[in-house]
């Protein structure tokens, strides 16, 4: 049985949009598939009937410095974002996130896009993106409709994406996701991410960590913390940041801080990765691991390095 009966190839994202609005539905966007055909194989997806392949988009292919942010586009293979000199230096953290995505192959074709679109809590990815303020930017087949001889796009915060264990705020059949905007590094700023999965190789994470933060001399000016999976949706640690904010890093402040993370986390059970006990324990190594490892990059030496 196939699997779908049409499949499209739109080269920009007016053609893309053109698709959503009139190629026979049921329809879903398609870039690496590393998720989608699996889902659809084995039950887990509604059927489709037309697949749009958004991989030679090229608004949705770009990386580049636009303005006071770095755009990333959804449709990058995470490979890429790994090797590219511009994210090593103002989103260190996604870097360290797409090089544990599964394994080589697998992130030769995948997208940061797809990774994030899934809406799962632990996603690296999104962990990454979430720390580090991102902004996505989404086209919409009605405000396309509005824009003579254009696309419509909007922008929201990243955390507003996610509603729900796999419910993103994307209207199906709809909306695209086009990209992520993130604010550009500067001095003395610096992020990172690890996760905690089991040893044999490549597998989804027990539990993943990301930090972003700015120092002013020894002091945590800015940060934030996202932690997976720590709620039903992407968790930021806002209370463990605000104890965090405006005070010097160290153990009797970051042993509250943890505290606190702990008190605001909803860590799950999970049948293939670990019990929320478990998570709770191991998730003070982790924290302070990260934490003291965007410290110390964020010194002098280190931001002009990077």
């Amino acid at each position: 049985m196939n699997l779908w009966q049409q499949y499209l190839r739109p080269q920009n994202l007016s053609e893309a949009m053109q698709a959503f609005s009139s190629a026979p539905k049921p329809l879903a966007p398609i870039a690496g598939g590393t998720d989608l055909l699996l889902d659809l194989e084995q039950g887990r997806h509604s059927p489709v009937h037309t697949l749009i392949d958004v991989t030679e988009i090229r608004e949705m292919l770009a990386l580049e410095m636009r303005d006071d942010f770095l755009f990333v586009g959804a449709g990058i293979p995470v490979n890429r974002i790994v090797a590219d000199p511009l994210t090593a230096r103002h989103a260190r953290a996604l870097v360290e996130a797409c090089e544990l995505i599964a394994g080589p192959q697998v992130r030769n074709v995948a997208t940061l896009g797809g990774n994030v679109a899934h809406a799962l809590p632990a996603a690296d990815g999104t962990i990454a993106l979430l720390a580090l303020d991102a902004q996505a930017e989404i086209a919409n087949v009605n405000a396309t409709a509005a824009v003579p001889g254009g696309v419509g796009t909007y922008h929201i915060p990243f955390k507003e994406l996610f509603l729900g264990p796999g419910k993103s705020l994307l209207k199906h059949g709809e909306e695209l996701l086009v990209g992520f905007h993130l604010p550009l590094s500067t001095k003395n700023q610096a992020s990172c991410f690890k996760r905690i999965m089991r040893p044999q190789g490549v597998a989804l994470p027990i539990l993943n960590c990301a930090t972003w933060l700015e120092r002013e001399k020894d002091i945590v000016k800015e940060i934030r913390v996202a932690v997976g999976p720590g709620s039903a949706i992407p968790f930021r640690a806002t209370h463990a940041e605000d104890l965090l904010r405006g005070k010097s890093l160290n153990e009797a402040v970051i042993e509250p801080a943890l505290d606190t993370l702990l008190s605001q986390a909803q860590f799950r059970t999970s049948a293939r990765r670990a019990s929320s006990d478990y998570r709770q324990h191991i998730v003070d190594g982790l924290f302070k691991d990260v934490l003291n490892t965007a410290w110390i990059r964020a010194s002098t030496t280190e931001a002009r390095r990077l």
